[in-house]
């Protein structure tokens, strides 16, 4: 049996408890275990040969070259090193290719981000064994993107073995001739980023990136190379209408499991959702290790120490240390619904089972090209006590694998496990979806359907001409605050079954609310990219369930307690 590696070690006790992490990078942990059980069945490898290579590569032939560390080994920390041997160990079982074409890396300030990613971009056009490799260090000006590039040149010239192989290091670029290898520094500000074919990429500070643009344009070109990687380090921002932001809400998703993609790496320190409700959970040092696994290392405790101290005492100072030192985005929204909690309300659903028992239907219709989402909402019986949602999904069918590549959502996944249903032409069918609630008809007894009368008149109209009681529902404070907070309970007291709906899953994820002088809250879609729809429609069946007449027969007296 191998022995186990710094990284392994780091991983165990991670898993173990006896190192603390932020949530995402235990939850990137706890994937990679999972993955060396079952990755096989999804074509994936792990190679521990390839994943000590480079890390074993930082201390052979890179030296520090700053501060009290000036002409040591770049020994890397072990939390590094767990990150690495993830991230370089996992393969394509049939090609060989790397698995992770996208890493982000979100760490606070001073942890080595940059050190790291020079090394990194040494290891690649020098080592990595990708012929012909191009090296680039991508920001938003050349400056800051040649903080990375200097930091490497700085390595290169510090070792006799690495100058005598890496022959050319000008002043925006590093060229090895034999191999047709290079290394450059790029930026927004350039004018010819078309036409190159990366290998690797770093996208430095992703977070000050105003646009997607530099994403773009290396995203795009790396398809050109199987084997390329984008690897994006950040500290966290306040803009959520950031690419950053985007790329980060991903891979959370990923991590999460919400969204199934085998080809992103996510490492992301900081509080957790839990430290930063807490008033005091950013004051708790033992919480700092999370979002600064340099602590101690390369930021001492007592330099955290002041700068903590300086933000209890003016509070302008507060939310450039949760910031920078703690790695929390200090601006925008949270999202609503704790997943957690919302997993263990996955209680099986047998349609079958519902058959012939009353519910409450919930409409929620999309502009011509969107999701729209029809659920059936059961309240308890006398034999069950859980509320039982039954959904159904619509989205036009064409371009449906574009749209899934551009949404980054697997639409077209969820498609094929049943999750959706796809309507003929380019915009969503409403006479498709009047059809299905009138098939449904036939197997539930539907006392009424709530809808949100946007986009709904005609619909209304023909599903009235059907026989269908229908209730409209405003999508303000006044009518959706009672069914959002309600919903919110039956969750937290396991009350509520979705059966876990990958679908519902996601948009449950997604849910962002908007509060009122008053207290009210709802959802509110304009605070939100992602898609909400089933939620919405959740609700909204829940709010007529709220106020309909209890000799209607299908109220619970749970609901009516509200």
């Amino acid at each position: 049996m191998a022995r186990r590696t710094v990284a392994e070690k780091y991983i165990a006790d991670v898993l173990a408890g006896r190192i603390l992490t932020s949530q995402h990078v235990r939850r990137q942990i706890e994937r990679h275990q999972r993955d060396l059980k079952d990755g096989a069945k999804r074509g994936l490898v792990f190679n521990r040969e390839a994943a000590q290579d480079v890390i074993d590569f930082f201390p052979l032939f890179l030296e520090h070259y700053e501060g009290e560390w000036n002409g040591k080994p770049f020994e890397l920390r072990p939390d590094q090193q767990a990150m690495l041997w993830i991230l370089y160990g996992w393969k394509w079982a049939d090609t060989g290719y790397r698995r992770f074409k996208y890493a982000y890396v979100e760490q606070g300030r001073g942890t080595g981000k940059s050190p790291l990613a020079a090394g990194l971009c040494i290891y690649e056009f020098f080592a990595f064994g990708e012929p012909g490799a191009q090296v680039y260090i991508a920001a938003t000006d050349k400056a800051t993107a040649k903080v990375v590039f200097n930091a490497a040149k700085q390595m290169v010239e510090n070792s006799d073995y690495l100058r005598a192989r890496i022959t050319e290091r000008g002043v925006n670029n590093m060229a090895i001739p034999e191999t047709a290898s290079f290394m450059e520094p790029v930026s927004s500000e350039d004018k010819n980023l078309l036409g190159r074919r990366p290998s690797f990429t770093v996208l430095d500070e992703l977070h000050v990136h105003s646009s997607s643009g530099v994403w773009d344009v290396f995203d795009s070109a790396s398809g050109k190379r199987p084997n390329s990687l984008m690897f994006a380090i950040t500290n966290s921002g306040f803009n959520r209408e950031t690419v950053c932001w985007k790329k980060r809400e991903y891979v959370v998703k990923v991590l999460q499991g919400i969204i199934p993609d085998d080809t992103w790496f996510g490492w992301v320190c900081g509080l957790d959702e839990e430290d930063i409700k807490d008033p005091n959970g950013w004051k708790n040092e033992k919480n700092w290790i999370k979002a600064c696994p340099a602590l101690g290392v390369i930021i001492r405790i007592e330099q955290m120490r002041r700068m903590a101290e300086q933000a209890a005492n003016d509070p302008s100072a507060l939310n450039t240390f949760l910031r920078y030192q703690m790695c929390v985005w200090t601006s925008g929204h949270s999202n609503w619904m704790p997943m957690d909690k919302w997993d263990l309300c996955n209680d099986p659903i047998d349609p079958a089972a519902l058959r012939g028992r009353k519910c409450i239907g919930g409409l929620d219709l999309s502009t011509t090209i969107d999701i729209s989402a029809f659920v059936l909402l059961f309240p308890p019986a006398p034999d069950d006590p859980l509320w039982r949602v039954l959904p159904w999904f619509f989205l036009p069918k064409e371009a449906i694998e574009k749209r899934a590549k551009k949404d980054q959502v697997p639409y077209d996944v969820w498609e094929r496990q049943g999750l959706f249903t796809l309507t003929e032409g380019d915009v969503i069918d409403y006479d498709f979806i009047r059809a299905k609630v009138n098939e449904v008809a036939g197997e539930y007894e539907i006392q009424e359907i709530a809808y949100d009368p946007y986009n709904a008149q005609q619909i209304v109209t023909q599903l009235t001409g059907d026989g269908f009681t229908m209730v409209p529902i405003r999508q303000g404070f006044l009518t959706l605050n009672a069914p959002t907070k309600r919903l919110m309970e039956l969750v937290l007291t396991h009350l509520f079954a979705h059966g876990g709906n990958a679908v519902l899953r996601w948009m449950a994820s997604n849910v962002i609310v908007s509060t009122d002088a008053a207290g009210s809250i709802k959802p509110d879609k304009s605070l939100i990219r992602e898609k909400i729809d089933g939620i919405v429609a959740i609700i909204t069946a829940l709010a007529r369930a709220i106020v309909a007449p209890e000799d209607d027969g299908y109220i619970s007296p749970v609901v009516r307690s509200v």
